[in-house]
């Protein structure tokens, strides 16, 4: 079975395999090491400034020491506070500027992301969860979709990955599935059904490359499906995490004060922000500290398929080799 599709023409990679931008876990030996055994991983820039301590242009350098194969850039687009956007459009030419090419957008409109991205010769895909998101995004002028389904980790959506499927099919566009994936016969059954390409995040971080906390990872290797609840409570915006003691304690519902504000035309982007602002120290300390600091873990429920570490490259390969089978 051949191995292209739509999206390693777009990219340029041999193996439809991305490992999705995760926040806190995206170090750059990670991204590397996918991108080096012919899948591609994308670079979270708050990853590597505020958790992994590099400047995000000496990272993207570091990356590249590592491999010359290419590596994605996350951009979170939603409209938020000045000195964000502003950071967020620098690390954007940056990335540019030190040659990387595929770019993942989310939350937001991603025009002057496309229009640098396309003016350098690149290709932008947008994360989307259903149709109205998606028509936005193709307004927008992407190339891609990533299709975020309800068993992702982190941010995600409410659909099953067929349901996605069959709902943007008709776009033009190459599809990513994004949620669920984290066996061999996953990753070939997203494929054969239609699927450009597919995105991991859970079971990357189960890797010796993954710089988390070993409590982390094997919160992720214990868990199953049944043990991913949805809260709203660390960002604003429904995301899958780990039922742990802490998130038992904190519950999954927003308060209703909380619930208003993110109602408010006013105030919906300053309370977002100020819950990410939060959610980037607590998810940090989870990572870096483990369940001695707070046991909030970011997971999806394909921790269904996930029994052991294994380096990333392996995981890239085997998976490729299943396709070939």
């Amino acid at each position: 079975m051949s191995g292209a599709t739509a999206f390693t023409e777009h990219v340029g990679v041999e193996i439809p395999l991305i490992c999705g931008a995760m926040y806190p876990c995206s170090n750059p030996e990670l991204v590397a090491a996918v991108s080096a055994a012919g899948g591609i991983g994308v670079v979270q820039p708050i990853s590597m400034t505020f958790v992994h301590g590099h400047d995000l242009r000496q990272g993207l350098r570091l990356i590249r020491s590592m491999t010359d194969r290419p590596i994605g850039f996350n951009a979170v687009v939603e409209k938020s506070a000045k000195v964000y956007e502003d950071r967020m459009r620098a690390w954007v030419d940056v990335a540019l500027e030190e040659g990387v090419r595929f770019f993942v957008t989310a939350l937001g409109r991603p025009d002057w992301v496309v229009d640098a991205v396309h003016g350098a010769g690149g290709v932008v895909y947008h994360d989307v969860i259903d149709r109205r998101f998606a028509e936005r995004a193709i307004d927008a002028g992407v190339d891609g979709l990533i299709c975020v389904n309800r068993r992702a980790g982190g941010h995600c959506g409410t659909a099953d990955a067929s349901a996605l499927l069959e709902e943007l099919g008709d776009l033009g566009l190459p599809l990513v599935c994004a949620g669920g994936v984290s066996r061999p016969e996953d990753f070939v059954r997203a494929l054969d059904s239609g699927y450009a390409a597919v995105q991991m995040g859970t079971r990357f971080i189960a890797t010796p490359e993954c710089t988390a906390h070993d409590d982390y990872k094997r919160a992720i290797i214990e868990a199953d499906a049944d043990d991913i609840v949805h809260t709203a409570r660390i960002s604003g915006v429904t995301c899958s995490v780990i039922e742990t003691e802490t998130i038992r304690r904190l519950g999954t519902e927003a308060s209703p004060l909380t619930r208003r504000l993110l109602r408010s035309r006013r105030f919906k982007h300053l309370t977002r922000t100020l819950m990410q602002l939060r959610s980037v120290w607590q998810l940090k300390g989870a990572s870096v500290k483990g369940s001695g600091y707070r046991d909030v873990y970011q997971a999806g429920m394909s921790v269904d398929g996930v029994h052991t570490i294994e380096p990333a490259g392996d995981l890239v390969r085997r998976f490729a080799a299943a396709r070939r089978g």
